[in-house]
């Protein structure tokens, strides 16, 4: 991504969580793109430095700051990093994830507690060790939740992940109520089923048809494809941004469509092309 030194984030200094290839580490390169000092985190700590070494290399400003979101000692040093290199944090984007797919049924508890710790816990320690570096610099923030159409919506054999991304949405009202007094903005971004960056795993979406495959996420979208990480950059960006002022305690949904759609029809164009 092109650099723009004079963008919508130049001078903001951003953590992202989750800096693996896809939504988490588009987010962090396209807020560089934009101006902003991002600091790259990830449990794997080659995944975070990978990052930061793509946004350096395209001469944006990165470091890499690996840690465990469940673990307070582990955010604390993490943040501790950040303010020590560039003395602020503006910006907070909540996006670590682990992924399970079980059900109620099968899942076993403490898989459960862990998924449920790593997203919703995880949000939870880095809101409130980037919430107190911010109400003590006095400049304000904004911290952004990154949730899913799971969130929204009941999804079998997705138990732990519906429900800590669902819990994200109150979550992001209620530390907005809190943070409100010293200017801080908390706000939820909501994405639904993504392209992958990985092309191998695209190409597996790409060539999914309806009927024969769990996968066929684009052929149930009101706008007919998959959205890509990059999609998502716009309004993420907006929320990041000074723009966002008078935003707080809500959501932004880029999803193609899924949660507007009722759930037994099946857009599809009229004959001769008119409504």
């Amino acid at each position: 991504m092109e650099l723009d030194a004079t963008g919508r984030l130049a001078g903001k200094v951003a953590i992202v969580t989750g800096t693996s290839p896809n939504i988490g580490g588009t987010i962090a390169s396209g807020f560089a793109a934009q101006g902003a000092a991002v600091a790259c985190n990830d449990r794997r700590a080659e995944v975070a430095e990978e990052r930061a070494e793509r946004i350096r290399a395209e001469a944006g400003k990165a470091i890499a700051v690996p840690g465990d979101v469940t673990d307070p000692e582990a955010v604390g040093a993490l943040v501790d990093r950040v303010l020590g290199e560039w003395g602020r944090v503006d910006v907070l984007v909540n996006n670590a994830v682990r992924f399970n797919t079980k059900g109620v049924l099968d899942m076993p508890v403490e898989e459960f507690r862990h998924q449920v710790d790593v997203i919703l816990g995880g949000a939870f320690l880095m809101t409130q060790r980037v919430g107190w570096a911010m109400v003590e610099a006095g400049r304000g923030g904004s911290i952004v939740n990154i949730l899913s159409t799971a969130a929204w919506q009941g999804q079998a054999g997705n138990i732990g992940y519906c429900t800590a991304k669902s819990g994200l949405v109150n979550f992001t009202r209620s530390a907005a109520m809190e943070l409100a007094p010293y200017g801080i903005r908390v706000n939820a971004f909501t994405p639904t089923a993504t392209m992958p960056v990985d092309p191998q795993l695209a190409d597996r979406f790409r060539r999914a048809t309806a009927g024969s495959t769990s996968m066929d996420f684009a052929g149930q979208l009101p706008l007919g494809r998959l959205p890509t990480p990059a999609d998502y950059l716009g309004a993420l960006v907006y929320l990041a941004s000074d723009e966002s002022a008078m935003t707080t305690g809500t959501n932004i949904t880029v999803d193609g469509g899924a949660l507007a759609k009722y759930w037994p029809q099946a857009p599809a164009r009229r004959e001769g092309g008119t409504p």
